[in-house]
C-alpha cells in the first residue's frame, strides 16, 4: 500500500528535498521517471513525468481509500500523484493559493463558494456517506434512538459526558457547528461552555482515538470510524436523519483564476472519479474488512438528504 507519503505541510517540504535529490543527481527537470528515451545520440535520458498534486480531506485518507486509488490512476495516465492530507478547510486554502491542481473535499456550503468566487471549475459529487455520533458502548448518557438535534441538546444539558469535536475547521466540524445551529444552539457559547467539550484540532482518526481514550462523543463519517472501530472500541450511537448526509465531491482549480502546474490532469482525474469502473471500485471498497462499503458511489445522482 502507497501511503503516508504526503502528509499535511510536510508533504510539500518532502516534495521539495526529492526535487532537489533529483537535481543533484542528473541534469534532468525534477519529477523525472525510470523509463529513460533513447535520443538522436541513442543515449538513455529520462523523460521528465507529469505530476499532479491533490488536496484531500483526512477522511478519505484515512479510510485507506487514496492509498487505493493513488496507483490506479498514476498507472493509467502516466502520471505522478503528489497527495496531500487535509483537512476542508485547509484543502480549500491550498486551491486557492494554487498549491494543488484540484481539491477532493466534503462541506457542499464552502464549495459553492470556492466555485463561485472563481477558484474552482466544476464539481463533481463522486460518493457519499453519513456521519455518525459515536461513544462508549456503555452510552453513558443514552443518547441512543435520539436525532442528531436531541443527542447534542442532551449533551449540552449535561455537561458531564466529553464531547470531542475536530475544531479544526473541517468538514464534519462544519458538520457539527450546523448540527449544533438545528439544535438550538449558538456554536460559540458551545464552545465556552465548560470542561466537558474537547476540541482536538486533528484529522477524523486521532479524534476518534482522542474520543476513546476520554471515553467520550465524538461526531465522525461513518467510513473513518468503521476504519478505526477496532482500535477504539467505540460504537456507533446516533446514525439516522438527513442532516447527517455526507458527500464528498472533486473539483479541479480554475487555472484563469490560479496559476497551477497541471490544470489538464486535474479535469481527467475529476471525469475518472466519476467513471463507472472507478464508480464500482469506491463502491466495493470496505465491504471485504467491514462488511459494509464504506462509501456510496453517486455520481450523477448526488442525494439531499
Amino acid at each position: 500500500m502507497k501511503k503516508n507519503r504526503w502528509l499535511r505541510i510536510s508533504g510539500f517540504v518532502l516534495s521539495a528535498v526529492l526535487v532537489l535529490g533529483s537535481i543533484a543527481g542528473c541534469s534532468n527537470t525534477p519529477g523525472t521517471t525510470s523509463t529513460p528515451t533513447t535520443t538522436d545520440q541513442g543515449v538513455g535520458v529520462l523523460k521528465p513525468a507529469s505530476r499532479l498534486k491533490v488536496a484531500t480531506t483526512s477522511s478519505l485518507y484515512d479510510t485507506g481509500l487514496w492509498a487505493l486509488l493513488e496507483p490506479m490512476f498514476e498507472k493509467e495516465y502516466g502520471v505522478e500523484v503528489d497527495v496531500l492530507y487535509a483537512n476542508t478547510g485547509i484543502a480549500i486554502q491550498y486551491g486557492q493559493r494554487g498549491d494543488v491542481d484540484i481539491i477532493t473535499v466534503h462541506d457542499k456550503a464552502r464549495e459553492l463558494t470556492f466555485i463561485a468566487d472563481g477558484y474552482g471549475t466544476t464539481r463533481s459529487a463522486f460518493a457519499y456517506n453519513y456521519f455518525v455520533i459515536v461513544g462508549p458502548a456503555s452510552d453513558p448518557l443514552g443518547l441512543k434512538g435520539l436525532s442528531a438535534e436531541e443527542a447534542f441538546k442532551k449533551l449540552a444539558a449535561s455537561k458531564t459526558t466529553p464531547f470531542v469535536s475536530r475544531g479544526d475547521s473541517s468538514g464534519t466540524h462544519s458538520k457539527e457547528q450546523a448540527i449544533w445551529k438545528a439544535a438550538g444552539f449558538n456554536y460559540t457559547d458551545i464552545r465556552n461552555s465548560g470542561a466537558w467539550y474537547v476540541e482536538a484540532g486533528q484529522g477524523m482518526g486521532p479524534t476518534l482515538q482522542l474520543a476513546a481514550q476520554k471515553q467520550a462523543y465524538t461526531l465522525s463519517d461513518v467510513g473513518t470510524f468503521l476504519a478505526y472501530k477496532s482500535q477504539t472500541g467505540l460504537t456507533s450511537i446516533v446514525d439516522k436523519g438527513s442532516i447527517l448526509l455526507n458527500v464528498y465531491a472533486a473539483i479541479p482549480v480554475n487555472p484563469a483564476k490560479v496559476a497551477v502546474t497541471n490544470s489538464a490532469m486535474a479535469t481527467k482525474m475529476a471525469e475518472w472519479l466519476m467513471s463507472p469502473a472507478i464508480q464500482k471500485i469506491i463502491g466495493d471498497y470496505g465491504v471485504k474488512d467491514f462488511g459494509t462499503p464504506l462509501f456510496t458511489p453517486c455520481a450523477g445522482n448526488e442525494p439531499t438528504g
